[in-house]
Formats: C-alpha cells, structure tokens, sequence
C-alpha cells in the first residue's frame, strides 16, 4: 500500500509524510521548550525567596521546561503519526484528517488512564483541532484579498472595452 502524500493544494505547502512528522517533532518540542522556558522562568521566579529570584528562575528552567518539550513532542508525533495515516488511508488531505487526528491523539494519550478518560479525552481533542480547523478555515476565506467594489466595477468596463476592440478587429479583418 502507497502512503505518499497526494499532491499538496496551493493552501497547504507542507513535506510529504515521512518527512513532516519528524519536522512536526522538531517544531512541536522547540515550541514547548521556549513556551515553557518563559513559563517556568517566570513561575520560578515568583517562587524564589527575594535574593535569589533569578537563580530560582533559571534552575526552575533547567528542570522543567525540557519535560515540557518533550511532552509537546510526543503530542505532535502522535498527531502527525495519526494526520499522515488517515491521509494515506483516505487518499486525502481534509480538515477531517486533523479533527480525527486530534481526537486519535487525545485518546491515546489518555489512554493509560482507562477508557473514561481516553474517551473524554478524544472528544477534546477532537473539539479543539475542529475549533482550530474552522478558525484557519474562516480566517484564510475572510482574510483573502477581495477587490472593492469599484475596482471590480472598473475592471468589467476595461474587460468590455477590450471585448469591444476585439469585435471590432475581428469585423475589420473578415471584410
């Protein structure tokens, strides 16, 4: 079975399969380690005894934002595991491939917890990629570049009036 990626849409410029989990790694951990760099940074700072506010701040860093890239690394491993394998197996790239991915990753990280919490887990999961997946949806309609009004209106009568030059050379050539 082919598990090639179809041809991507002019929206969706992405690497092909293989190649898109390990970049989605990549991504998945460098945004959890910074985001939680400045997240452990600040809290440790917060927590630290006046003096040694900064020391606090940066072994806080030290300790916990890796495990945080690296908890985003599997969530985006995971889903793009998920995202690439629903792609190969419907033979398309959809919103759907990530509303199920989603909900795939969802449940399966939960899943050590039981049933109940993979479950409820999946439904989150699923909520929030279509919440995300409708977002970009509206945002790349609406956001699109439309003409005004009148320069629609200024190119029809340019589009007639090169029409009419059209007719008018085509009936001076046939007499």
């Amino acid at each position: 079975m082919d598990f090639e990626a179809p041809a991507p849409s002019v929206e969706h410029q992405r690497e092909p399969c293989p190649h898109r989990i390990i970049d989605d790694v990549g991504g998945a951990f460098g945004m959890g380690a910074i985001g939680g760099s400045i997240w452990h940074f600040l809290k440790g700072a917060r927590n630290s005894p006046q003096g040694a506010r900064f020391i606090g701040a940066i072994d806080a860093v030290k300790v916990r934002a890796p495990a945080l890239g690296g908890s985003f690394a599997v969530w985006g491993g995971l889903f793009s595991t998920f995202d690439c394998s629903l792609q190969g197996i419907r033979g398309k790239e959809d919103p759907w491939n990530s509303i199920a991915s989603g909900a795939l990753t969802g449940g399966v990280l939960a899943s050590r917890s039981g049933m109940r919490a993979a479950g409820k887990s999946a439904a989150v999961g699923g909520v929030l990629l279509a919440l995300i997946e409708g977002i970009s949806i509206a945002i790349t309609r609406y956001g699109s570049s439309r003409p005004a009004p009148q320069e629609i209106s200024k190119m029809r009568e340019e589009m007639e009036k090169q029409r009419g030059r059209e007719g008018l050379a085509a009936a001076a050539a046939s007499q």
